[in-house]
């Protein structure tokens, strides 16, 4: 019966703690015990199976297609977004909304932001920042060049200039091309101090947020004049190349395809990538459902923010 003494002593203490809303001071004075005692019979309550945790996902929410998004490609947080249908546009609305949401709560002081600026669905989430009261990024990085058209690459310094803006911190943008005419090209370019101060910060980044595009380029890119040609890009085809992550291209196992477009890019490299304490890719729908899985084997991204619909046929 001492056992059961026990254990029934221990179960009035967990009710008065999780049902009746008691703090473990007032159980200690009510009891008669120490507050530590109090706190060992809360732990031993779990452990003897008196205290359950239940939790109860809300509506709208895909905790199982998030488990098996983390279990299946070692995620260490996978966000999946209600769409009420496998449209682009809406996919990237509702992506965009949960991954500034997600910036905001988890950013911390002093973080070195490493941001992928043609990725119209990174776009969505910067329009869904709120300012933050406090200053907390040290910098915000532009780690794909962007100079193409000169209409169009206003979209990359603003979509820059302003996350830094509302997180309080400094931009470093890249104001060379992201795509350059030749090696040579690329080299020449390179040997700007202000493009090296900016580059320099690559191997640095606290955080890095990046698209995840297929082959094709996205309408935004195509309009950008930051593009291969029909040629080259039949030549990354070839080479079995699925999608790109800053226009490093990749295969469907999540192995990097070599071919000599590499040396016209003037961006983060994968190696650079690695290096990130995080990596948060922004990506949903059907025609980037291959892209996303062979990025995802890359072992470079550790969170992804994805629909429900590309979500399924993920882990299907």
């Amino acid at each position: 019966m001492g056992r059961l003494n026990e254990l029934r002593l221990i179960a009035r203490v967990a009710q008065m703690y999780h049902i009746e809303g008691k703090r473990q001071a007032e159980i200690a004075e009510i009891m008669h015990m120490s507050q530590a005692t109090v706190s060992r019979m809360l732990k031993r309550a779990e452990q003897e199976d008196i205290v359950r945790t239940t939790v109860f996902p809300p509506p709208g929410t895909f905790a199982e297609l998030e488990t098996a998004l983390r279990d299946r490609y070692g995620l260490t947080e996978a966000i999946v977004i209600d769409c009420s249908e496998d449209r682009d546009g809406a996919i990237m609305a509702r992506i965009g909304e949960a991954a500034a949401h997600f910036v905001e709560v988890t950013l911390q002081q002093d973080e070195i932001i490493g941001v992928s600026s043609w990725s119209q669905t990174i776009l969505r989430m910067v329009d869904n920042i709120h300012p933050l009261k406090n200053a907390k990024a040290k910098y915000i990085v532009q780690i794909l060049g962007g100079m193409g058209d000169a209409s169009v690459q206003t979209h990359a310094t603003q979509l820059t200039a302003r996350l830094a803006r509302l997180t309080g911190g400094e931009p470093r943008l890249l104001l060379v091309q992201g795509i350059t005419s030749s090696r040579e090209a690329k080299l020449v370019m390179l040997a700007d101090p202000v493009v090296r101060e900016t580059m320099d910060l690559f191997s640095r980044l606290s955080l890095a947020i990046v698209g995840i595009g297929a082959v094709e380029p996205s309408e935004l890119l195509a309009r950008s004049g930051n593009t291969f040609s029909r040629q080259e890009m039949a030549m990354l085809h070839e080479a079995g190349a699925v999608g790109e992550i800053s226009y490093r291209f990749y295969d469907k196992d999540g192995k990097p395809v070599e071919t000599p477009l590499n040396d016209r890019v003037i961006g983060i490299s994968l190696e650079d990538l690695r290096k990130a304490d995080r990596v948060m890719a922004l990506a949903g729908g059907e025609s980037k459902t291959q892209a996303i899985a062979g990025a995802l084997r890359l072992g470079v991204i550790n969170v992804l923010v994805t629909d429900k619909f590309t979500a399924a046929r993920l882990t299907a």
